[in-house]
């Protein structure tokens, strides 16, 4: 029993530590928890390794690692299959195309479009096409304000335009 409440401190910190970051885990961005659970982790080595010696330092450092990564993987995992992935904390909805999602608007109809840059075009720039204005990025080229210019690729929101010859 004295052990145990000789080495409390080292217990409390080490557990803490473990919990905070499991804590970090679910919270966005790496904040307070993290760091305070980083900080009290080293604390728990530090204590251990002066009462106890170095080698005892360095047993509680691969101790508090292997724990720390254990439990990282099980609340990982509960989080993906287990008794966590019916809380609240985890988001379970996603956003598709089906449900009205969209990351950029759907520019396939404007392919093999012709325009005329309104701006210089090196490599990106501004070209109207049908009335319409959109920003459009050459292959690298130099093209002119003012130039003829067709649609050859859409990517996302890139627009990939060549210089047409007259």
């Amino acid at each position: 029993m004295e052990f145990i409440i000789n080495n409390l401190p080292i217990l409390i910190c080490a557990v803490l530590g473990i919990g905070l970051l499991v804590v970090e885990m679910f919270m966005p961005g790496f904040g307070i928890p993290g760091i305070s659970g980083l900080a009290l982790l080293a604390v728990s080595v530090i204590f251990t390794w002066t009462q106890y010696g170095m080698l005892a330092g360095l047993g509680m450092a691969v101790i508090v690692l292997a724990l720390g990564g254990l439990v990282i993987i099980l609340s990982l995992r509960s989080a993906a299959k287990g008794r966590l992935s019916r809380s609240p904390l985890i988001l379970k909805g996603g956003q598709s195309r089906e449900e009205g999602f969209a990351a950029a608007d759907d520019l396939s109809g404007y392919l093999g479009r012709s325009g005329k840059t309104l701006t210089v075009l090196r490599p990106a720039g501004i070209a109207e096409f049908d009335d319409v204005r959109l920003n459009v990025v050459s292959a690298g080229e130099f093209i002119q304000k003012g130039a003829p210019v067709v649609i050859r690729q859409i990517e996302g929101a890139r627009i990939l335009v060549e210089k047409v010859d007259q």
